[in-house]
């Protein structure tokens, strides 16, 4: 039985995603197996094609306001429910992984989560299906230039960038549309590619959605992202 679980990060923020500037198709596209990703872009309202929509886009950057705003829409299936997602640093060869949705999360969790300067920084803050608080969590050195997101669970650890995954898109990134125009969607296979996992690309579905620099900042309310991306 599926279960779904959704992140807000970032309350109060302007951001925009550099490399979509330079967005091109992937190539080659990847194999999806079976109809659960395109069942599921269809069932909240997109036109994507999972098979050839693809895009090449592996890391991330916010503007200069040092804030981000993300709402990340997550689709858990069989041993997904143990994993944890969260961001790091994509310009260093080790890098340190920033939890932001623990394994143990439940369904309608959410976080706030902030990038900051001096110290560069980026603030968790976990909330439960009720809005109660779980816990924050400051991640010291993360580069709001520079990110990519990882899952990790029972599979292994897989990255946003294929060649940390020894060349594997375990990874797929597509453009949103109708309202969703300008933003992303992420999806994660969790377990190897090359090792026998089933590759359908739905264990982990997350959305990632950006206002306009240009935008005055304004407050976003977790109905209203809900709303938006279901």
């Amino acid at each position: 039985m599926k279960r779904f679980a959704t992140i807000l990060l970032g309350t109060v923020v302007t951001v925009a995603f550099a490399s979509s500037a330079l967005a091109a198709p992937r190539v080659p596209q990847v194999a999806v197996v079976g109809g659960s990703l395109q069942g599921y872009f269809n069932g909240v309202g997109e036109t994507i094609n999972v098979l050839t929509d693809q895009q090449d886009i592996s890391n991330w950057a916010t503007t200069v306001s040092g804030n981000s705003t993300f709402s990340l829409m997550i689709e858990l299936t069989g041993n997904a429910a143990s994993n944890s997602i969260g961001i790091y640093n994509a310009g260093v060869p080790a890098p340190t992984l920033y939890q932001v949705f623990p394994g143990a999360a439940a369904t309608d969790w959410f976080a706030t989560v902030a990038f900051r300067n001096f110290p560069t920084r980026v603030v968790v803050n976990l909330f439960d299906n009720n809005a109660v608080l779980q816990g924050t969590t400051t991640y010291l050195g993360a580069d709001r230039t520079n990110f990519g997101y990882y899952i990790q669970g029972p599979g292994g650890t897989f990255y946003s960038q294929d060649y940390r995954n020894g060349g594997d898109a375990q990874a797929l990134v597509y453009p949103g549309h109708g309202i969703n125009a300008g933003q992303w969607w992420l999806a994660f296979e969790d377990a190897s590619v090359t090792g026998g996992s089933d590759q359908d690309y739905d264990d982990a579905v997350l959305f990632l959605e950006s206002v306009n620099e240009s935008t005055p900042v304004s407050t976003t309310t977790w109905g209203q992202l809900k709303t938006r991306i279901r």
